[in-house]
């Protein structure tokens, strides 16, 4: 990894960040020609940047058109997105894999822990199905680096995933299981599962497979159908090298690294207060080598607190594999 590493990765205080953030948005205005040309596009000097709150979004839409790239270096993986059929993906050109594994596993420690406690299980047939998944690629390291035997994926063989997870519960073994929406909402519908001590970790998308459906009842529905009190979300998506977290209620909370604003919906480049429902902007400070400051398409609401919450998608974005649900 490059000078960036140390920086971004202990951003922690506000006063850091904001440094942090300064200094990458100057790197990129100078290295990524697509991001210059958007800021010179609004009028903006980047000499009178001074808070992360006044750096320039790039619309997501434009990593389905351009490489977003703030270096001359080849692609070491593309990620891409599912997207639906006939719609563009994006892709993401990443040029140093590791400053991913180093995102997602210390996001990963930050909120869970040791890795190596749990028994890392997933059902995520939609995604297992195509090449260049970025949530694939993260949990089959996870699953890895758990070094635990029991530890996998499971497409289509539901019968041995209810079995393991049984067996884990009855061994008293840390479970978390990552899943697609629709898939968990399968499972517990053809089975009766009682596993109140795992993790269930949907990561959002119906995929056109079920009907859709508010987060709420998704969550009573498999927090009925597996035994347990909450159901955990994760919020990531294929233009991002980070990833939030949401332990209950859609909740979502970020690391120290990561950020969340949000913009007024008919002033895109106006960042609103808290407590109001706007676009979704996103500073990853890991996604210095491609673009770190990304307004997205979905629609959302800051909290005080700094967590937020993921309302849904602007109507007339595509429908993609994350955030589908709404409040």
């Amino acid at each position: 990894m490059n000078k960036f590493k140390n920086t971004i990765f202990n951003t922690n205080s506000t006063e850091k960040f904001n440094d942090a953030a300064i200094e990458i948005f100057h790197y990129q205005y100078q290295s990524n020609e697509l991001y210059q040309e958007f800021v010179n596009h609004l009028k903006i000097k980047p000499s009178d940047i001074r808070s992360y709150n006044e750096i320039p979004f790039l619309p997501v839409g434009f990593f389905k058109t351009h490489k977003i790239k703030s270096n001359k270096k080849a692609a070491e993986i593309v990620f891409s997105s599912s997207g639906t059929s006939g719609s563009i993906p994006s892709k993401h050109y990443v040029t140093d894999i590791s400053v991913y594994q180093y995102s997602f596993r210390n996001a990963f420690e930050y909120f869970f822990g040791d890795i190596k406690n749990y028994c890392v299980l997933a059902l995520l047939p939609s995604y297992l199905e195509r090449e260049g998944s970025s949530l694939v690629f993260m949990i089959d390291d996870l699953i890895k680096r758990s070094e635990n035997s029991n530890s996998g994926f499971y497409l289509y063989n539901t019968h041995g995933l209810v079995k393991k997870i049984h067996e884990m519960e009855h061994q008293k073994q840390k479970v978390i299981l990552f899943g697609v929406s629709f898939a968990l909402l399968d499972l517990v519908e053809k089975y009766t599962i009682n596993t109140p001590n795992a993790i269930i970790m949907e990561t959002g998308g119906m995929k056109g497979r079920k009907k859709e459906i508010i987060r709420n009842e998704l969550h009573r529905q498999l927090c009925d159908g597996f035994g347990v009190q909450s159901i955990q979300s994760e919020y990531g998506m294929t233009e991002l090298l980070s990833q939030a977290y949401s332990k209950a209620n859609g909740i979502y909370n970020t690391p120290p690294w990561m950020k969340i604003l949000v913009r007024d919906i008919n002033d895109p480049l106006s960042i609103i207060g808290n407590n109001k429902t706007g676009g979704i902007n996103i500073i990853d400070l890991a996604n210095y080598n491609s673009c770190s400051f990304i307004a997205t398409q979905d629609l959302g609401k800051l909290h005080n607190n700094s967590s937020f919450e993921v309302l849904g998608r602007f109507d007339e974005s595509d429908i993609r594999g994350c955030s589908l649900l709404v409040n």
